[in-house]
């Protein structure tokens, strides 16, 4: 475990914090820290001093399933003439909405004599760009003031690309002094008093029709309804084993904590504090994962995807019709150009991913007027797919960065040294990445479904009969023999990329590989110089580039486990599939939050020892956070397929296994379209069972052993 407790978490729309344990931001301790607003941080500094002293914690803790942070606070008892350390006690509450903070500070005094308390709050908005916080280095900014009065603090900035910025603080209570960048006053207290003040930093200019203690109830009475929206539309999965129930809701709330709500739905922004907007991979792996229990998301993902594909040529931004979005940023930098991900196109595994969940969202929710009214952007792209694979030599979907600034590889695995061959060296030129190939048979299969249930059998055909000869290509292309697996990549000379990596593993769930492979794959995948105990290692310790500090050449990625888990499953190997949850369930346990980060290191799994964490992760990460549920489907072996002639949908629940320390496992309100489910599974003697404890009419369950 870190010596520091990690940033505590809160997002809402285009607003997100990272608050330290007493509720603040302290530059010192943390750079990063902050609450940024639109790609900008509005707030760089925040810290409330007793006695020109910072309070000593008491307790922290992120309440999750409502989106609010507590912090316990004491006066240290240091200062003179102050009282004696433990005596004052601050109960701090922040919450956010879409465009504020808002903190409610409740001081007690807990001594016997009456006390006046000097108050100092430091404050400070920097306005910088998000990149910049991440080391980008700018050599030219707008113009920042900062003004006060007796009431408030206020701080703009006119950006270089014509924006203002501003955020303005205000106190519930008379300020006394006030000078630059901090406010102070005083407060009287009787001995068992208590008292309470509201904080508030708005980000929109001008007055407040909201007293600060008003604007603070309706942001908490909000905040927690949207977080009990969430847990009623979504199915509920619970087990006997408390510390996997905390897991599960814990990763259940911050994939809600990063969702923004979007024209068809909610979309999980991919994570806090790098990646805090909308990535096109990012969400549609986090649907898929969780498209068991909350099928909402993946129609939100579906829909803003098919909103912004791209319908023109612009290699400034790796754009080309038809092709699925890869990130989308607000902020300075973004609008000015000094990056190119205002609108970015630079991932190839986006649009096969697109249609890939296209289909499974069909399947499990039967949301045909949806689906039908995202087919053109189905066929864009598709047709984008047909036209990348002709461009190169060999017929493989293939990546070759255009955009100045843009990203030299372009799957999950995207910095710089993530593509390379058995002797360390990169590879050169345009690149065919082996899952990238399963991601595209998957897409042809998906959409023969989708297209099938429209009455476009023909064309249905057509895709599968692609999609059969793809994988006979890929299988002759890619095997490698002398790793027993499939490479990694083809470079721009078309020789192969033989390490063995976790990249392979997607190739099972999409049922690309052959059953020889597949084989092959599961014991290297799991195996002690691919899988460290916690995890399936991005990149194996026998080859040349591994690193377990390393961010995709030896790291442990909860999400690439994920899918591993999903398509060893898909194979019938159910027992590896454990041993990948088990070993994410004892991370997740390591920590104080039961929060997955987006990945940490791949050092080998140690007796008294937790896991190894890469400084930097984003935490949380949406698609780290629905990695549990990936895996519960894979560990129930759960299908949903339905009859387009009858309208019936049949559940179907293949060799159901559970974990050690799990005896029983419930999903209530599991809904299917029109339809739904409730199923316990559970341990016996010798077997796992299943009992289906309710189920609409139209719905049949088909359980295989």
């Amino acid at each position: 475990m870190p010596d520091q407790l990690p940033p505590f978490v809160l997002k809402d729309g285009e607003t997100f914090a990272m608050l330290d344990s007493r509720g603040e931001i302290c530059p010192e301790s943390q750079h990063d820290a902050g609450i940024f607003h639109r790609g900008a941080r509005h707030v760089s500094r925040l810290q409330l001093l007793l006695w020109d002293r910072p309070p000593v914690v008491l307790s922290s803790t992120e309440r999750g399933a409502v989106g609010l942070q507590v912090s316990h606070l004491a006066n240290d008892g240091v200062a003179s003439p102050g009282p004696a350390a433990m005596t004052v006690h601050l109960e701090r509450s922040t919450v956010l909405t879409p465009s504020a903070c808002l903190q409610q500070l409740c001081f007690t005094n807990d001594g016997m004599l009456p006390l006046r308390m000097p108050l100092t709050l430091r404050f400070d908005a920097d306005f910088c760009d998000i990149f910049e916080v991440r080391g980008y280095i700018r050599t030219q900014h707008g113009r920042r003031v900062c003004s006060s009065n007796l009431s408030d603090l206020e701080c703009s900035y006119h950006g270089l690309d014509g924006e203002d910025r501003v955020t303005v603080l205000r106190l519930s209570a008379p300020v006394g002094e006030v000078g630059e960048g901090h406010l102070g006053l005083e407060l009287d207290l009787e001995p068992r008093q208590t008292q309470r003040l509201w904080l508030v930093m708005d980000f929109h200019p001008g007055p407040s029709p909201l007293s600060p203690e008003r604007h603070y109830e309706l942001a908490l009475v909000a905040t927690i309804e949207r977080f009990r929206e969430a847990r009623r539309s979504a199915a509920a999965v619970i087990t006997d084993n408390q510390a996997f129930n905390s897991w599960l809701m814990r990763s259940f709330s911050d994939v809600h904590l990063l969702s923004s709500t979007v024209e068809d739905g909610l979309y999980p922004y991919a994570g806090v504090p790098w990646f805090s907007c909308p990535f096109g991979r990012d969400g549609l792996i986090t649907a898929r994962q969780m498209l068991m229990v909350e099928p909402r998301l993946a129609r939100g993902v579906l829909g803003y995807l098919a909103a912004a594909q791209a319908t023109s040529d612009d290699p400034s931004h790796d754009q080309e019709p038809g092709k699925i979005l890869h990130e989308s940023r607000l902020g300075e930098m973004a609008a000015l150009g000094e990056v190119p991900f205002a609108r970015y196109y630079g991932a190839v595994d986006a649009t096969p991913l697109f249609l890939i969940l296209a289909g499974d969202y069909l399947r499990r929710s039967d949301d045909r007027d949806f689906i039908a009214g995202l087919l053109p952007a189905l066929d864009a792209a598709m047709a984008w797919i047909h036209r990348a694979e002709r461009r190169s030599d060999d017929g493989f979907l293939r990546y070759l960065c255009s955009a100045q600034g843009g990203l030299r590889n372009q799957g999950w695995k995207d910095s710089e040294d993530a593509v390379h061959h058995a002797d360390g060296r990169l590879a050169e030129g345009s690149i065919a990445l082996c899952e990238v190939q399963a991601y595209a048979y998957g897409a042809r299969r998906s959409l023969a479904r989708v297209l099938r249930s429209f009455g476009r059998a023909a064309e249905a055909e057509v895709l599968l009969e692609e999609a059969q000869s793809l994988r006979q290509r890929f299988h002759r292309a890619f095997w490698c023999p002398s790793i027993d697996s499939y490479a990694l990549a083809l470079d721009g000379k078309g020789e192969a990329c033989a390490v063995r990596t976790s990249n392979a593993g997607h190739c099972l769930w999409s049922g690309i590989a052959t059953p020889e492979a597949a084989a092959s794959i599961a014991r290297q995948l799991l195996s002690p110089t691919s899988f460290n105990g916690w995890g399936v290692r991005t990149l194996d310790e026998r080859e040349a580039r591994y690193n377990p500090m390393s961010y995709h050449n030896g790291s442990v990625w909860p999400h690439d486990n994920a899918l591993i888990g999903m398509g060893l499953a898909r194979y019938g190997y159910r027992s590896e599939v454990l041993r990948i949850l088990s070993g994410l369930f004892d991370t997740a346990s390591a920590l104080s939050l039961f929060r997955l980060p987006e990945l940490f290191c791949g050092f080998p799994r140690r007796e008294e020892e937790g896991p190894t964490f890469y400084p930097v992760a984003c935490s949380p990460q949406a698609w780290a956070s629905g990695s549990v549920f990936g895996l519960l489907e894979a560990v129930t072996g759960m299908t949903i397929e339905r009859d387009t002639g009858s309208g019936r949908v049949q559940v179907n629940l293949s060799n159901p296994v559970l974990p050690e320390g799990l005896n029983l496992l419930e999903i209530n309100g599991l809904r299917l379209g029109e339809e739904e489910i409730d199923l316990q599974v559970h341990r016996s003697d010798h077997d796992v069972g299943v009992l289906v404890r309710h189920r609409t009419p139209g719905v049949d369950v088909l359980i295989r052993k």
